[in-house]
C-alpha cells in the first residue's frame, strides 16, 4: 500500500491481502518473512536485553523523585526503549537486513526489480549502487526510530500500570491476577500504546518503505526529501498514512 504506482496504494487493506492471495497464493503473504526472522533474531535479543537492563536502571534512578508511579514508569520504559532500538539500530547488518526483506515483499510492482531470493537482492543492489545502496534509509532509521520506539514503550508502561491500578492490583496488594488478566492487560496496553506510536511512525515508514524499495530508473539516488515532495504531491498528507492500521504493532 506504501509503494507508488503498485495499483494497490489506493485500496483498502482488506482488498490489497485478497490482491495478493489471488495472484501469489499464501506465499505471497509472507514474502520475506524467513530474512527478516532469523537475520534480526541476534540483533533482536541483544536489543530485548538492553531493554530489560535499562528499564531496572531507569527505575532505580527515579526511585528517589517525586513523581506519580504511572509517570516513572512510563519515563523508565521510554528510556529503555529509545537505548533498545539504538542498539538494534547500530547493528551494522539490520538496515541491509531490512532492504533486502522489504524488496522481496513488494517484487514484481511497479518500479522493482524481480530477485530470486535474499542473495540475488544483495547481489542485484551493490551491483546498480554499490554497498551504499544496502544502507538506504539508514538515517533516516537511526534518528526517527529511537524516539517512536521511546514513545511505544512508554505509552505501553504506564498503560499497563494505570490499567493494573483501576483492576485494584497496586504494589502491595496480595491478589495476584490470572494468566488470562495478565495477557488481556497487556494486549490492551499494547494496542493502545501502538496506537500512540503509529501517529508518527506511519508517516516515517511509508517514506522509508519507499526509499528502501524503489529503483532510481537513472533519474539519481532517491533522497528523504524527494521522496517526501511526491508523496506530497501525489496525495497530500493523506499519503503519509497509508496502511496506519498495519503499523500499531511497535518496534
Amino acid at each position: 500500500m506504501q509503494v507508488a504506482g503498485s495499483g494497490l496504494s489506493h485500496m483498502r487493506g482488506i482488498s490489497v491481502f485478497r490482491q495478493i492471495l489471488k495472484s501469489d497464493g499464501i506465499p505471497g503473504i509472507y514474502r520475506g518473512f524467513g530474512t527478516s526472522a532469523v537475520g534480526s533474531l541476534p540483533g533482536r535479543v541483544l536489543a530485548l536485553t538492553s531493554l530489560e537492563l535499562s528499564k531496572d536502571m531507569m527505575l532505580k534512578y527515579t526511585e528517589p523523585l517525586n513523581m506519580p508511579e504511572a509517570t516513572r514508569v512510563g519515563i523508565a520504559n521510554g528510556v529503555a526503549g529509545m537505548v533498545s532500538n539504538l542498539v538494534l539500530v547500530s547493528c551494522v547488518y539490520f538496515v541491509p537486513l531490512e532492504v533486502t526483506s522489504q524488496r522481496l515483499m513488494v517484487q514484481g510492482l511497479p518500479g522493482t526489480t524481480f530477485c530470486n531470493g535474499p542473495f540475488d537482492v544483495v547481489r542485484k543492489v551493490i551491483k546498480s549502487e554499490g554497498f551504499r545502496g544496502m544502507y538506504r534509509g539508514f538515517g533516516l532509521t537511526a534518528v526517527t526510530q529511537s524516539p517512536a520506539s521511546a514513545l511505544w514503550w512508554g505509552a505501553y508502561g504506564a498503560a499497563q500500570h494505570i490499567i493494573w491500578r483501576s483492576l485494584d492490583y497496586g504494589d502491595n496488594t496480595e491478589n495476584k491476577p490470572s494468566h488470562m488478566e495478565m495477557v488481556t492487560v497487556q494486549a490492551t496496553a499494547g494496542m493502545l500504546a501502538g496506537a500512540c506510536s503509529s501517529v508518527i511512525t506511519t508517516p516515517l515508514d511509508t517514506v522509508k518503505t519507499r526509499l528502501q524499495v524503489m529503483d532510481d530508473y537513472g533519474v539519481g539516488r532517491p533522497s528523504v526529501m524527494k521522496t517526501t515532495k511526491t508523496l506530497l504531491q501525489e496525495d497530500g498528507w493523506r499519503g503519509f498514512y497509508r496502511a496506519p492500521a498495519f503499523d500499531m504493532s511497535g518496534f
